[in-house]
Formats: structure tokens, sequence, C-alpha cells
């Protein structure tokens, strides 16, 4: 029987589509194949969807993208986007961004902003949008309102947090996992808990 030998490429770029910020720290013998899977991927969802990459990008291949005119995908210099996120525009994204596998944001009309360095963890959902709820009609017949959402520079969200349209998250705030936000984030606080509430600040620690 012939031995079968093993499959490191694609084991390696399945590692990299979940855990994308390992693509900054491959070595040279692996960007020689790395380098030219991102490009070509990159183009394809450029070619078929209105989003725009930056320099040096990774793009999960098992992540869904869908942007129109009017509804951009744009992202920085340096962006990471893991596995299995639905990201529909518009959204606008800073420099060095990253988002983690799972992840859900819909920039509804007004969109999403995300600044330079945020990380964002996995399965974080983000709705810049919301339906009126009089009883007047059904739920889903209803008016769509969209105020939009902006998260600053040095922002960490963490895992499994929702943020609602219409919320501002200040530079260098942190978002503890689990948090439910409804409400602005200033500049440099530690947020946790549903509804979420200022437990700290990054000043302080």
């Amino acid at each position: 029987m012939q031995a079968t030998t093993p499959d490191y490429q694609t084991q390696h770029k399945q590692r990299l589509n979940f855990m994308p910020w390992l693509y900054y720290k491959l070595k040279p013998k692996h960007l020689v194949w790395a380098q030219p899977w991102q490009a070509q991927l990159q183009a394809s969802f450029s070619a078929l969807e209105t989003v725009r990459f930056g320099d040096n990008c990774f793009i999960s291949e098992q992540c869904n993208l869908f942007a129109e005119p009017g509804r951009d995908i744009i992202f920085g210099d340096q962006c990471a986007i893991a596995s299995d996120c639905f990201l529909h525009g518009p959204i606008e994204c800073g420099d060095e961004v990253s988002i983690n596998h799972g992840c859900s944001f819909d920039g509804g009309r007004a969109g999403i902003k995300i600044g330079n360095q945020a990380r964002i963890a996995n399965n974080v959902t983000i709705y810049a949008f919301n339906h009126g709820m009089s009883m007047d009609a059904p739920i889903y017949q209803q008016a769509v309102t969209s105020k939009g959402v902006v998260i600053g520079e040095d922002v960490w969200v963490g895992a499994k947090v929702c943020i609602v349209d219409g919320v501002t998250i200040g530079n260098h705030a942190i978002v503890g996992m689990g948090a439910v936000v409804t409400k602005d984030v200033p500049e440099y606080a530690i947020v946790a808990g549903n509804p979420a509430k200022v437990i700290g600040d990054r000043r302080h620690k």
C-alpha cells in the first residue's frame, strides 16, 4: 500500500482562515504560496462585490462579503478577516483592524466605521439598523431606521458582544465578553454586562 503524503499546505490555509494573525508571522517559504493565494482571493471578492482592500490584508476564503454600490466595504492596510464572518456594507475599516471568526455585521444605510488597530473577537454582532415597533403593523412591515455604529481606534471588543444601532465606542475602550452595548462608550472606558455599564478605565490599570 502506497503511503499518502499529508497535505500540509491545505491544513495551513485552514489554520490561517481561522487564525489570520498567523499570516503576519509566516516565514518566507510559506509566503511564496500564501501571498499569491491572498492576491487572487481578494481580486475575486473585488470583482464580484464593491469591496476594496488596502495593502497586506488577509481575508479568509470562508468569509462572506456582500457589498453593492452605496454599501461598499472598505479595508485599510493590514486588515485581517477570519472565517465564517458575514459582512454586509456599508462598512469602513481603518488600518490594522482584526475581525475574528463568526462575526455578523450589517451596516444598514448609515454604515459601520471601525478605527485603526481595533480588535474584534469572535462571534461579535453589530447591526446598524432597527425596525419600528408600533402595533400598527407587523414588525417586518415597519420602516427600518439606521443611525450607524462607530468603533474608535485601539478598541478591543470581546467575544460574543452585541452592539446596537446608534452606538459610538470611544478610542481605546474595552468591551467585555458577552456585553450588550446599547449606549455610547466613553474613551478609555472598560464596559461589561447586559446592558453594558462602565466598570473601569484603562488609564487606571
